[in-house]
C-alpha cells in the first residue's frame, strides 16, 4: 500500500566547467551513485491543453524510494495526484506530500489533477544515472502567461563518456533520440559519447577555435574574467551560433525528440544552452536563472572531488572554473542585449528563429 505523509510546507522549485579544466573534469569526476529505474511513462501523453491553474509545482525524489509532491494552485480547493494509473495522494490547493511505495520506474511520473482546470505531468527533474552527475530535464517550469514546460522532451547533461550499458538501456526507453555534443575536437577524442541504442550523434562544437578558453589562468580574478568573456562567446561567437542553431532545429523537430544536449559539466556551454531555450519559450528570468545555478548543485561533489587534488592557491583559481555563477549567465544576457538589441531579434539573427518558427516551438513544447 502507497503511504502518504503530509509536509507542511510547500517545496519551491530548484535554484558547463570551463573548457580550460576539461581534462581535470574528465579524469577527475567521480560518477553518481544512484540507481536508475527500469520504465518509463512518456511526459507529454495525455496531459490536457486547459488552462493549468499551478503557479507552482515540484516532485523531488528521495534517497529511500519516496517523492515528494508540491504544489501552489490558487483558487483550487481539491487536487488529486495520480501515479501508474491511480490516485496515490489528495491534497488542498496548496499542499505537499510525500508518497512512499511506488513500484521502480526508470521515472516516476505524477499527475497533478486539479478539481477545475488542466492536469500536470510531472517527474522529478534529475535524471539518476551511474555515469553522469548532473543529467536533467530541461521542462517542468512555469511560464510568464502560465503555460507550463513540458518533460520528457528535452534533457541536457554533463559528459556521457562513462554511463554505463544500465544507463544507456534507460536512456533508449526514456525515449533519447538525437544526442548533440557541444564539446571540442579534443574532448570529443579523449572522452567519446557512448549513445542509446538508435540515437543519432551530432556535433555542435560550441567553442571551436575560439581563443576565449585558451591559457589558463593564473589568478582568481582571471579565473572568473575567463567564465564572464566565454559567455559572450557563446552567444555572438560563429561557431556557437551554428552549433545552437543545430541545436534549436533539432529542438524544434518532434521527429528528433528526445533531444539531449550537453558538454564536459552539463554547465557553462550547455547551461546557455538550456538558458535560451528557456527564455524563447517565456519562463522568467529569476526561473531560467535558478535552472543554471542549479548545476552548483547538482556538481557539488563531483567539484569537491576535483578542488580536493589541489592546494589551496591553487583551489582559488580552479574554483570560478567549476562554478556557475550569477554574474557568468548575466554576461550572456548582456551580450545579446549589446549585440542584438533584444532576445528575439539573438534568437532570430544568431539562430535563425523567426517569430513563426517560435510560435511552433512553444506550441510543441507548452502545454495550457
Amino acid at each position: 500500500m502507497t503511504l502518504l505523509t503530509r509536509v507542511t510546507s510547500v517545496k519551491a522549485p530548484a535554484t558547463c566547467a570551463a573548457v580550460a579544466a576539461a581534462a581535470l573534469l574528465t579524469g577527475l569526476v567521480a560518477p553518481g551513485a544512484a540507481a536508475a529505474h527500469p520504465h518509463h511513462s512518456p511526459a507529454h501523453h495525455g496531459q490536457s491543453r486547459a488552462e493549468i491553474p499551478f503557479t507552482a509545482a515540484t516532485v523531488t525524489a528521495g534517497d529511500d524510494g519516496s517523492y515528494t509532491v508540491s504544489w501552489n494552485a490558487p483558487g483550487v480547493r481539491k487536487v488529486s495526484v495520480r501515479a501508474g494509473g491511480r490516485t496515490v495522494a489528495r491534497g488542498d490547493g496548496r499542499d505537499s506530500v510525500v508518497v512512499r511505495g511506488l513500484p521502480a520506474a526508470d521515472r516516476q511520473w505524477f499527475d497533478l489533477v486539479p478539481e477545475r482546470g488542466g492536469s500536470l505531468r510531472l517527474a522529478d527533474r534529475l535524471v539518476r544515472l551511474e555515469g553522469t552527475v548532473n543529467f536533467r530535464d530541461a521542462g517542468g517550469y512555469r511560464t510568464r502567461d502560465g503555460q507550463w514546460v513540458k518533460m520528457g522532451e528535452i534533457y541536457r547533461s554533463d559528459s556521457l563518456e562513462k554511463l554505463t550499458a544500465g544507463d544507456l538501456a534507460k536512456l533508449a526507453r526514456l525515449g533519447v533520440r538525437t544526442v548533440f555534443d557541444l564539446r571540442m575536437e579534443s574532448e570529443r577524442t579523449s572522452a567519446p559519447d557512448k549513445v542509446p541504442a538508435g540515437a543519432t550523434h551530432v556535433v555542435a562544437d560550441v567553442i571551436g577555435d575560439s581563443p576565449a578558453f585558451g591559457a589558463m589562468p593564473t589568478t582568481e580574478a582571471e579565473a572568473v574574467k575567463m567564465m564572464v568573456d566565454g559567455e559572450k562567446v557563446m552567444v555572438s561567437g560563429e561557431s556557437a551560433k551554428a552549433a545552437y542553431t543545430s541545436v534549436f532545429g533539432g529542438i524544434a523537430d518532434a521527429d528528433k525528440h528526445a533531444v539531449l544536449f550537453h558538454c564536459t559539466a552539463g554547465k557553462d556551454r550547455t547551461g546557455w544552452s538550456n538558458a535560451a531555450l528557456l527564455t524563447a519559450l517565456g519562463v522568467p528570468r529569476e526561473t531560467v536563472m535558478a535552472d543554471y545555478l542549479a548545476s552548483n548543485v547538482y556538481r557539488r561533489a563531483a567539484n569537491e572531488a576535483i578542488l580536493a587534488h589541489m592546494t589551496a592557491e591553487q583551489s582559488k583559481v580552479y574554483k570560478p572554473l567549476l562554478d556557475v555563477r550569477t554574474e557568468y549567465l548575466n554576461s550572456g544576457f548582456a551580450e545579446v542585449q549589446d549585440e542584438y538589441g533584444s532576445f528575439n531579434r539573438y534568437l532570430d539573427k544568431a539562430l535563425g528563429i523567426n517569430a513563426r518558427e517560435l510560435r511552433e516551438l512553444r506550441k510543441d513544447l507548452l502545454v495550457g
